[in-house]
């Protein structure tokens, strides 16, 4: 069957050769008409930091369980086989998928020769301005939702093509490509890869990580005895927010001390009265204080009256928590949101010790624009349980430290 594979790629960076990867790759598929006939998506586990995330908006908590490229690969050659692969800028999408399918060792027939590019091919279908996929759906009337996911994108390339087909006459200037492309030799992958994992919708409800207690493991009647449970939350809510990673040592420090979730719901609640005795001791609570605390009850499961409960609870003591100190070791690690120059100076003017090179045993924090971040430097971090926090949560313990010297 004669047709078109459309595909879209996002990336960690714009050169496949200085180590970027692609972290989602899309196909649309059109017949030789230009009608849409499929379409496959699928997020990939670039086992790197992910790059310039204002862009492509994929975060490291999406990528963590999705497949790596060598667990896609030959469904993607299936996706592609057949067909003449068509891109917005094609040689960049081609160069990152020539790159990925020789990592794996395995040879295609990606050639620029035998593909279309709709943005080489704007110059002679439309009176556009800018080359940009943006701009030129809006000359063609085509629908551009979403910009840089792949999927979306993809769809607007596709949309390019049927629109350049009606334009072009019959029979396609090309239209020698749709009979070759049959004729490519395509590997073929004996193996069964994993399931494509798609971006989260957004609003869509996860389940909460509570849930995968297990209810019926042994009841710890003494709570006192869970203190290495909390010095892993206190640890994990540095940035009010509990990463994957996070989660993970969690559960397992949970299921160690054989905490089952009851016992676990009332060591969060106890945690979140501790915070609400912070707030109450540095004086008024007023809505924001209220409102940082309800997000810690929601982080930690606990139902909407929880923050009403530890306001009004007089038992728990508050905890001081992590504090920096002078000439604590910090990491920066991936593509931060301020530039990594900016936050090494307030690092610096606050006495902290920044160490570009490696994670040690002596690093006391590594920061980071996505605390899920699959980043080398992360994975040191957590594997001497360091805690990785985000460029928020760095700028509140800048603030603390700067309060504590005074």
């Amino acid at each position: 069957m004669k047709g078109y594979a459309v595909v879209d790629v996002e990336t960690t960076g714009l050169l496949p050769g200085m180590h970027h990867r692609v972290v989602e790759v899309a196909v649309v598929h059109l017949d030789a008409h230009g009608a849409v006939t499929g379409e496959w998506c699928t997020l990939l586990n670039p086992l790197r930091d992910l790059g310039p995330q204002r862009i492509h908006r994929i975060t490291a908590a999406e990528v963590r369980r999705a497949p790596t490229f060598d667990q896609i690969a030959g469904e993607l050659s299936a996706q592609l086989a057949g067909r003449v692969l068509v891109a917005h800028n094609l040689a960049f999408d081609l160069g990152f998928l020539t790159a990925e399918f020789d990592r794996v060792g395995v040879s295609t027939p990606l050639e620029l020769e035998s593909g279309l590019c709709t943005m080489a091919l704007a110059e002679t279908y439309l009176d556009s301005p800018s080359r940009s996929l943006a701009t030129c759906c809006r000359v063609a009337g085509v629908v551009l939702d979403h910009a840089h996911s792949a999927l979306h994108d993809a769809h607007a390339a596709a949309g390019l093509l049927s629109v350049y087909l009606t334009r072009c006459g019959r029979p396609e200037p090309w239209s020698s490509l749709l009979s070759s492309a049959a004729s490519l030799s395509w590997p073929h992958f004996d193996e069964p890869g994993r399931r494509p994992v798609r971006r989260a919708v957004a609003g869509a409800e996860t389940e909460h990580f509570l849930a995968r207690l297990v209810d019926t493991l042994p009841r710890v009647h003494e709570p006192a005895g869970a203190e290495p449970y909390l010095a892993v939350l206190d640890k994990a809510m540095l940035d009010r927010y509990v990463s994957l990673s996070e989660q993970d040592e969690l559960i397992e420090v949970a299921a160690t001390l054989g905490l089952d979730r009851e016992t676990v719901e009332r060591l969060h609640l106890g945690y979140l009265e501790a915070l609400a005795a912070a707030a109450r001791r540095s004086g008024w609570v007023g809505e924001s204080e209220r409102a940082e605390l309800r997000d810690v009850a929601g982080m930690l499961g606990l139902p909407d009256d929880a923050v009403t409960q530890a306001l009004s609870s007089g038992k728990a003591q508050a905890r001081r928590g992590f504090r920096l100190q002078p000439g604590d070791r910090v990491v920066f690690t991936g593509d931060t949101m301020l530039p990594r120059e900016e936050w090494e100076r307030r690092a610096v003017r606050a006495g902290l010790v920044v160490r570009p090179d490696h994670v040690s045993g002596k690093t006391r924090l590594v920061v980071a624009a996505d605390a899920d971040t699959l980043s080398g430097k992360a994975r040191q971090a957590r594997e001497r349980g360091v805690p990785v926090i985000t460029e928020a949560a760095f700028h509140r313990l800048l603030a603390a430290l700067d309060r504590d010297q005074r």
